[in-house]
């Protein structure tokens, strides 16, 4: 349940960020200041693993609002999914520990936009996740990369994607859904 409180915190404070100062460019680096709750916690006295990826859509949500491409999304009938994701720890955040999630878009490949997550405590990262995410008509079907371009009046000026990233997003990949996907262990 709090994250669901931090959710509509978090958009409440975007929305009235962008009709006090305006939209943010796309490549604007969001910032989300947070504070781990006892609900975060898990056995070992610090942040759960999983809790970052979910207090990591905090940061999806205000960047989005702040940049205006929620509003376009909404507009177009478009929702964004994960495709995939990998995260990597560097140090614990432990309670009551303040922390602001950082969230920035990367780049992009032919089907999947690029998303970078931090959580930063005095300018140091303690986790980064990368996102891989597609874009989805609620009628069905993808949204092609340049019809969202063109839909957010902005060229396609995100930068490139570092080699390791496709080697990922490749090596990661799951079969497509018309394709078969049974569960076999060797």
């Amino acid at each position: 349940m709090n994250v669901w409180l931090r959710t509509l915190l978090t958009i409440w404070r975007a929305r009235a960020h962008v009709r006090r100062r305006g939209l943010r460019p796309p490549m604007t680096i969001g910032r989300v200041r947070l504070r781990t709750l006892p609900t975060d916690i898990d056995l070992l006295g610090h942040m759960n693993n999983g809790r970052y990826a979910s207090l990591f859509d905090l940061g999806r949500f205000d960047l989005l609002i702040r940049t205006g491409i929620l509003q376009i999304f909404q507009q177009k009938g478009w929702y964004g999914v994960v495709a995939s994701s990998t995260i990597t720890f560097r140090k614990s955040l432990n309670l009551w520990q303040r922390f602001t999630i950082e969230t920035r878009l990367h780049g992009h490949d032919d089907k999947s936009v690029y998303m970078v997550h931090r959580a930063v405590v005095d300018g140091e990262v303690y986790a980064e996740m990368l996102v891989r995410s597609r874009f989805l008509r609620r009628s069905g079907g993808i949204v092609p990369l340049d019809e969202l371009f063109e839909a957010l009046g902005r060229p396609d000026d995100l930068p490139e994607l570092e080699p390791w990233m496709t080697e990922w997003a490749t090596a990661t990949a799951l079969p497509s859904t018309r394709a078969a996907a049974p569960s076999v262990w060797e």
